[in-house]
């Protein structure tokens, strides 16, 4: 019932505005509007803070559904997710309280700063800083590929508040889009995701109350990364919906095309193509579904197992779209067609939350 209710909603109110959202690079308000008004936006937040309450496999096939229509929108839930993670697992009942209310209620999104300039895969190499000044501190630094960054009210900012100690040094911090000495950078022109702004965040002598802190002094580092063991999978759900939106739009495509008298589909060459596409989505699908399932138990592994999903089902994700534009041929090579779209959406699975190639270092580290 939940996919069929997010696919509808998807198709009538999400997938007509994809191409003008990538075409214009601009925000996809009407995908926010419509998510909103159907409590999709931001699934996971438990229900005692006016949440849906959505455990990890529903919000997974809810960014599945979204990103099957258009990528750029599925990064509402997902980011939603992602941002506001740290608090739930770690923040104290107020914090959780003052942030999940309005986020559940769609009165602001919530984004998640962890990376810098010099700081990407090596996360603990960070520059930020934040100074403890009586019953405040004061936040310092840059974030870089910050996604939503500029429409988000709320953000989890990482920032180094003992130098000595490296990745136990760093702390987990809430800023509003609205504190003094917030300032965001221009938007990056990206290869996909168009629709969705990356920015640098500029944390000018931000002065914050010292009950903004997530957590505890030292464990900001810790939070960071138990967050992405479990938002990895929301990554491995969007690689997954755009796969599944190639194959359809492919599929439906060579049954029409007609070469040498007889549609395209009827060729074995064609067949073969679709049949691996089916069963590597489908291979993903379940990886990322029973790793969704691990996310809720808290199981003991689902570092591997989020790793694993993220991983797989992206590596599937290009995979399909570079053949589901190959399947196209010279149609598929075109804007006129949502493919290639689907192709360049499909690049940044591989890249953000961790590049596959930590992903395979976080997997070795946690073998089963």
């Amino acid at each position: 019932m939940l996919r069929d209710a997010v696919r509808s909603l998807a198709e009538a109110k999400i997938a007509p505005h994809a191409a003008a959202v990538d075409e214009e690079a601009r925000f996809p308000q009407e995908a926010l509007d419509a998510l909103t008004a159907n409590d999709l936006h931001a699934v996971h937040v438990p229900e005692e803070y006016g949440g849906a309450g959505a455990d990890a496999l529903a919000t997974v096939i809810v960014i599945e559904e979204v990103a099957r229509a258009c990528a750029s929108s599925s990064l509402i839930p997902a980011v939603n997710k992602l941002g506001s993670l740290p608090v739930i697992l770690s923040g104290s009942e107020e914090l959780k309280k003052k942030y999940m209310t309005p986020l559940a209620k769609g009165d602001g999104m919530f984004s998640y700063c962890l990376s810098e300039p010099d700081a990407g895969s090596d996360a603990a190499g960070m520059k930020t800083k934040a100074v403890r000044d009586g019953d405040f501190w004061v936040l310092n630094g840059v974030k870089r590929w910050i996604t939503n960054a500029g429409v988000s009210e709320y953000y989890t900012v990482m920032a180094v508040t003992d130098p000595t100690k490296r990745s136990k040094g760093i702390s987990a911090f809430v800023v509003e889009k609205s504190d003094e000495g917030v300032s965001f950078g221009a938007p990056e022109k990206k290869l996909g995701i168009k629709g969705s702004p990356t920015r640098e965040v500029y944390l000018d002598n931000v002065r914050i109350p010292a009950d903004r802190m997530i957590g505890a002094e030292g464990t900001g580092f810790a939070t960071a990364m138990k967050t992405l063991d479990h938002t990895r999978i929301t990554i491995a759900a969007q690689a997954l919906g755009i796969a599944q939106g190639a194959l359809d739009y492919a599929k439906g495509y060579v049954q029409e095309r007609k070469q040498f008298g007889k549609p395209i589909a009827d060729f074995q060459g064609i067949q073969f193509m679709l049949a691996d596409m089916a069963m590597k989505i489908e291979a993903a699908r379940q990886l990322t579904y029973a790793a969704a399932a691990k996310s809720e138990r808290g199981d003991a592994d689902l570092t591997f197992q989020g790793a694993a999903a993220k991983c797989f089902a992206s590596d599937v994700a290009m995979e399909v779209t570079t053949d589901a534009v190959q399947l196209l041929g010279g149609y598929g090579y075109t804007r006129d067609y949502p493919v290639e779209r689907m192709m360049r959406d499909a690049k940044i699975t591989q890249i953000y939350e961790g590049t596959n190639q930590v992903q395979r270092i976080v997997m070795a580290r946690n073998l089963p």
